[in-house]
């Protein structure tokens, strides 16, 4: 098995490296500290035709693929967690249509986010209904002046990019929406200009600030028929669209903990302390080695699950392979940050140091997209239903 880089590959993870430390690393403190949108940083991702790395050749993009976003969002986030979700936002949002959308809807809404004209949110969750898909209550009827078309009412929550975003796909029940029904749950696509589209509250968050999280509020919109997802049935095509997105969550906690064992680690080697260097201490350099071997098996499980997303892998028989990249590299940041700190002392505690930034930051990956806990039970689910099995 061959684990070296494709050329066209390393060239990207080089790029995208060398912008990380010119572009990102100097921006990251005041990002978080203003909370303000990055619009240089996006400049600088469409520069670099970062925005379309996922999306196909034929609809603008590069057909870079997941593995391709992973892989540019693995330096990102060394540096900055709120940078690597624009960019893990050209795919979320897009997944559903490029999995579940007709040619016209990949047309009309794949090339302006490629290009950098157009921006998209991805409205799943609810005050109810955050791991509980089936628990949504935002409602979808016929709407009557409209053949096939639908309106939409309801309150989509903790949707990252709400604010910037020029269109939403959301995913609402049709008919009564207090059943507990998957198969009453269908797609639509939401322009932010209908009328009946509002932004609500914008949640105050305690790390990866720089990019809003809020609510989407939607009151009487009319989504024409063009505009749903038709190709697939709702609560299917939402699973597979995060399924696929495993190993972009994952490569965001890689990044992460990639960031801060290296700030961590040259910081012990300039601090002075008990006659010599913090660095010579046996004692600290073995958490150093085991982080750095942790981070390299995160590694290993999020290459493979980007790489099987790429192919169409990400139904049922593939989920365990791709939930434990997710849990794995999450869950490792975690660890990265909080190790980093303590091996800082006091001084990691402050603002003077990135490392409080990771801290913060690291938790969020292991509850979006699905947590750790639901990463876990799909994980047990494929060892018990045997499509994880070794014989």
């Amino acid at each position: 098995m061959d684990f070296a880089l494709e050329p066209q590959y390393e060239l990207l993870r080089e790029t995208a490296k060398r912008i990380a430390k010119e572009k990102v690393l100097p921006r990251a403190r005041e990002i978080d500290q203003t909370g303000e949108y990055p619009q240089d940083l996006f400049e600088v991702f469409k520069k670099a035709g970062f925005l379309g790395l996922c999306i196909p050749e034929e609809f603008g993009g590069s057909g870079a693929g997941i593995f391709g976003l992973t892989l540019a969002i693995e330096q990102v986030a060394k540096y900055s967690n709120a940078a690597a979700l624009m960019l893990l936002l050209t795919r979320l949002p897009t997944g559903p249509i490029m999995i579940g959308g007709n040619n016209d809807q990949k047309k009309r809404y794949l090339p302006g986010i490629a290009d950098g004209t157009m921006r998209a949110a991805f409205g799943l969750s609810e005050p109810q209904a955050g791991s509980d898909v089936v628990g949504m209550r935002t409602k979808a009827e016929s709407d009557p002046k409209s053949e096939g078309g639908y309106i939409l009412n309801g309150l989509k929550c903790w949707m990252s990019g709400v604010k910037q975003a020029n269109y939403y796909v959301v995913f609402a029940k049709v008919g009564d929406s207090n059943k507990r029904d998957h198969r009453l749950i269908k797609a639509f696509i939401v322009r932010r200009e209908l009328s009946g589209v509002s932004i609500g509250r914008i949640d105050s968050k305690m790390g990866v600030k720089g990019v809003d999280t809020g609510e989407l509020v939607l009151e009487n919109v009319r989504v024409e028929k063009h505009d749903v997802l038709e190709g697939m049935e709702g609560f299917k095509l939402a699973m597979l669209s995060l399924n696929s997105m495993r190993p972009i969550v994952a490569a965001r906690g890689i990044g992460l903990a990639e960031g801060a064992l290296m700030y961590a680690t040259e910081y012990l080697c300039s601090r002075e302390g008990f006659g010599g260097h913090m660095i010579d201490f046996q004692g600290l350099q073995w958490e150093i080695a085991k982080l750095a071997t942790e981070i390299e098996a995160a590694r290993l499980l999020t290459y493979r699950a980007a790489k099987l997303s790429d192919r169409g892998c990400f139904d049922k028989p593939y989920v365990p392979f791709l939930s434990m990249a997710k849990y794995y590299a999450t869950e490792v940041s975690v660890k990265a940050s909080g190790l980093a700190l303590q091996l800082l002392g006091a001084a990691g505690y402050m603002t003077d140091h990135l490392t409080e930034l990771y801290y913060r930051d690291a938790k969020q990956l292991t509850i979006v997209e699905g947590t750790s806990q639901v990463q876990l039970g799909l994980i047990a689910k494929g060892v018990i239903q045997k499509d994880l099995w070794w014989d």
